[in-house]
Formats: C-alpha cells, structure tokens, sequence
C-alpha cells in the first residue's frame, strides 16, 4: 500500500470516530506529517507534531525519559511508544504515532540499516511494531511511513470492534 492510501484511511478513520492524532518522528523526518496533510479533511484530525531527530530532543520536545534513553538508544520499541505517548500528551491528541529507527546508509549505535520501530498510543494503550526493511534510505523512510499510519488504522479498527 502507497503512503497516501495508508494516511486516506487513517484519516479517514480518525473524522468517522470524531478523535485526533499527532505525530512524534525521528527518521521519517516529518514525512508522516507530510504526507498527512495531503489528504482533504485532515485538519480536523491532526493536531501537529515533533520531529525529533536528535536524541536529546526525543526527550526535551517529546518528553520521552532520559533515562530509557541513556540505556537503550533511541532506535528502541519502548522509546517508540514513549514517542507516540508523548506526541498525544504534549499536541492534546487523542492518539500518537512515532517512528524511530535506522535509514542508513550506515548502521547507527550497533544497530542495522532497515531496523524501525513504528508505535501509535491510544485512549486504550499503545502497540509498536518492529520491521526489518531494505533497500535504500528513501525505500525505507517511505515505508517506514505506510507502516506507522498502517498501525494507526489498524488500532483504530481494533478500537472500533472494542465499543
């Protein structure tokens, strides 16, 4: 699925519900919101978000903690989450959606090219998915945005089926 048809139905999703997201990026580089905005309508339902590209503003902007940080890196499923938590505490959204990982074209802190984490926080919790992508940097920061928006409507859907 193309990154416009993944944020379609994420929006989509988001107007039909009546809630509102935001976003907390590292590696898409605000691609996610980027590609967002695109689609008609989605001023109702994105609130705004972080591109948080280096490390110490995923903590500052993000509010992720220092200390999960300091311990495990920044390309790490719980820091994430912590990302798509922070995006929906600090933009006052309903849900966040994060990304961090390794684009490349060299492996950072011991970690290998094509390894992201995708997350999206939620009235009802959070959910992170690790992919293993290849190809180059762009193939990668593009899917790595289908995939988080991918995650988000999947949430949505599970939350739907919940009521």
């Amino acid at each position: 699925m193309s990154p416009g048809l993944a944020a379609a139905a994420a929006v989509h999703r988001l107007v039909d519900r009546g809630e509102t997201f935001a976003t907390a990026e590292s590696l898409t580089g605000g691609l996610v919101a980027a590609t967002v905005v695109e689609i008609p309508g989605v001023s109702a339902v994105y609130r705004g978000g972080f591109v948080v590209y280096a490390t110490e503003l995923k903590h500052t902007l993000a509010g992720v903690p220092r200390g999960l940080l300091d311990e495990r890196g920044p390309v790490d499923p719980d820091v994430a989450v912590a990302l798509a938590e922070g995006a929906r505490d600090r933009c006052g959204a309903d849900w966040g959606v994060a990304t961090t990982g390794v684009a490349g074209p060299e492996p950072q802190d011991g970690k290998p090219v094509g390894l992201v984490y995708v997350a999206a926080a939620g009235p009802a919790g959070s959910q992170v998915r690790e992919l293993r992508l290849e190809g180059n940097r762009s193939a990668i920061r593009t899917e790595s945005v289908t995939s988080a928006l991918l995650l988000l409507s999947d949430c949505l859907q599970d939350a739907s089926a919940a009521v």
